[in-house]
């Protein structure tokens, strides 16, 4: 019985941790570029000269305005794609940010210039620089993955590892409880 105490004590106090962890590990991740409405630039990676996709959904006004110090103001109108060209004097290797701005609100995308390239026509499938890594987009608003380390562990080590320590404790209170019965029987 005291088993059966100690592993229920041991749970209550893991779900406490995951009630006071999880919304400040929430806190301290990157959230700036949350935005009510979605966005993306395609490819990420691109040759000097080269041509992006810009796409935005889920903004109430008819347009998004999209800026970037490696091509010229793109409107997207009614939720159509738009294309930019990426200027021909582009510094390759280097990163520049791209702004969606939907009515003030603004979310940021990044977009790599490939080291190499096809004089002018990118195929969208160079390889990154040295040292940059390509992640996945995923959901709308974020740039998940954007290639630039973090410190710390972020929300979903934290979740998980608390998540792992909770279904050991449970699993430990079902073997506890199943050998008390099997004692007395």
């Amino acid at each position: 019985m005291r088993a059966i105490r100690a592993a229920s004590a041991a749970l209550l106090s893991a779900a406490a941790v995951v009630a006071t962890v999880a919304p400040a590990a929430l806190a301290g991740e990157d959230d700036h570029n949350v935005t009510s409405f979605g966005f993306s630039v395609s490819p990420e990676t691109v040759a000097p000269g080269g041509s992006v996709t810009l796409k935005s959904d889920g903004c109430e006004v008819p347009s998004v305005t999209v800026t970037s110090g490696v091509f010229d103001t793109v409107t997207l109108n009614e939720g159509r794609s738009g294309n930019a060209t990426v200027d021909i004097d582009a510094k390759a290797g280097a990163q520049y940010e791209i702004t969606f701005d939907c009515k003030g609100e603004r979310g940021t995308a990044t977009l790599t210039i490939s080291q190499g390239g096809t004089g002018g026509h990118p195929t969208g499938h160079e390889s990154p620089p040295p040292g940059v890594h390509k992640g996945v987009k995923a959901g709308y608003g974020t740039t998940a993955a954007s290639g630039a380390d973090t410190d710390g562990l972020g929300v979903t080590e934290v979740v998980t590892g608390v998540l792992l320590i909770v279904g050991a404790l449970g699993a430990a209170v079902v073997l506890t409880r199943r050998r008390a019965t099997d004692g007395r029987a």
